[in-house]
């Protein structure tokens, strides 16, 4: 349950929402945002209900760290019109565009690591965004509709995903066109913005000015309300790093095709910062500390003697390399580990280019499944390694419509898995056995094993379930 608080507040300038106001989740005893888009014509509305829901539905199973998450949504019928409502994540520490303002009052150009960070955190989301089936295209990226967190953190303002493709300008009020006529933010739209061309070309153009305006903190418009080609030319040649150049100039090309993609980007030259096995190493450590102890890191680096050999490179014709363990700094390695914790550095721009199928929602019944109309995507690869250890653990909501299960499981080569969802009534084990294997969690031969298993669990659960309620 959300309550609206009475505080209207800005997330970005988001074309078609008439509204933002600050409010609560006593659920979840967090804050959030509360959108409503307004509706004039009823018949207009009508004839996009569906459309709308199955917008909606989909952009509500996006999950990435650098995109705002979308909560809930629902439609309101009235009278003489109709709105939707939907709820987002509250960005507390403001929009980058906020942020560039008050670090220009004592610097004349961004720090080019915390540049590099940010640029790696929208392309990561971009990536996903673009790889998506179908794909989605922001259409609205701005320094206004970025966001950035007091650790660091980028999100992109995901509402405009739904609010151009869906609703024409007729039926609120105009703003969608107002707002693109708006001078200020014009220079972010791309030569072909709002043609029938439109593709992930369009993000890229955008996110090359935010890149540009985040290098050099502001691109003058010189008194005009407009920000000329000129004043963007010369903010890219003041760049004095010639990669940062190129990586700009590369993204605001003229022609669309001529554009690099969001995944091409993420290996630009001018982006690497950390070694990707460091990267690699990082996160695999993340994703199973659960299997560690608490501070093992710290207490590792501690037993450690600082003058021991960690690495050794060897050349034949030339003195080799030797790395001790005194030249990694403790609590640098802490930070990091915090900051890929975080999101502030994506294992996105490391994966294989391939589609980011929208995950089936296990909580939607089959009827919302089935008016969302989006084709379960072809298995993207096949999972050889046998399970040979399971366990899970059920626990049913208060009303007992659902169950969250979680899943652990231990595979032939040592590594684990935790994986949990939300489960109905009518799911049954067979399918969600079939869904793993879909994607590639387990291999097919442990299909039947599995279902099994979770069938015995499911029925055990159930007897305890209703052995309490007698």
């Amino acid at each position: 349950m959300c309550v609206c608080l009475p505080l209207q507040i800005s997330q970005g300038n988001v074309p078609g929402v008439e509204s933002a106001s600050l409010a609560m989740d006593t659920e979840e005893g967090v804050e959030v945002v509360w959108n409503e888009v307004l509706f004039n014509d009823r018949k207009v509305f009508k004839a996009q209900e569906e459309k709308i829901k199955e917008m909606f539905e989909n952009l509500m199973q996006v999950e990435h760290p650098n995109i705002v998450k979308f909560h809930k949504y629902w439609l309101d019928m009235r009278e003489s019109q109709a709105r939707v409502i939907f709820i987002t994540e509250y960005m507390s520490s403001g929009s980058l565009k906020q942020f560039l303002k008050k670090t220009k009052k004592n610097h004349k150009t961004m720090n080019v690591k915390a540049w590099k960070r940010w640029c790696t955190q929208i392309l990561s989301a971009l990536s996903y965004l673009h790889s998506c089936e179908p794909p989605i295209i922001h259409g609205n990226l701005t320094c206004d509709t970025i966001f950035i967190q007091h650790n660091g953190l980028i999100k992109i303002g995901s509402a405009v995903c739904l609010v151009l493709p869906v609703f024409p300008e007729a039926s609120v009020h105009g703003k969608v066109r107002a707002h693109r006529d708006e001078q200020r933010n014009l220079h972010f739209f791309s030569p072909e913005y709002g043609s029938a061309e439109d593709d992930y070309a369009i993000d890229i153009f955008s996110f090359g000015i935010c890149a540009l305006e985040m290098a050099v903190l502001e691109i003058q418009a010189n008194g005009d309300a407009v920000v000329s080609k000129e004043a963007i030319t010369n903010a890219g040649q003041s760049l004095e790093d010639p990669l940062m150049r190129e990586f700009t100039q590369s993204c605001v090309r003229h022609e669309a095709k001529q554009r690099p993609t969001a995944h091409d980007l993420l290996f630009h030259r001018v982006l690497f910062e950390v070694h990707s096995l460091k990267l690699l190493a990082a996160h695999c450590l993340i994703s199973n500390q659960y299997l560690l102890p608490e501070n093992c890191v710290e207490e590792k680096t501690k037993s450690f003697d600082p003058n021991g050999l960690m690495a050794e490179i060897k050349h034949g014709d030339r003195p080799g390399v030797q790395l001790k363990y005194s030249h990694v700094s403790p609590l640098e390695l802490d930070k990091f580990l915090e900051d890929v914790k975080n999101g502030i550095y994506p294992l996105m721009n490391f994966a294989l280019s391939r589609p980011h199928p929208v995950p089936r929602a296990l909580s939607l019944s089959h009827e919302q499944v089935e008016s969302v109309k989006t084709p379960t995507p072809e298995p993207q690869e096949t999972e050889s390694r046998k399970v040979i250890q399971m366990h899970c653990n059920l626990e049913s909501n208060e009303e007992g419509t659902k169950t969250h299960l979680s899943l652990f499981l231990k595979m032939d080569d040592k590594l684990h898995r935790q994986l949990s969802c939300d489960i109905l009534p009518n799911d049954s084990s067979k399918d969600l056995a079939n869904e793993l294997v879909h994607y590639a969690f387990i291999s097919e031969e442990d299909c039947e094993k599995l279902a099994g298993f979770l069938e015995d669990a499911l029925t055990r659960h159930k007897g305890k379930a209703s052995g309490t309620t007698q």
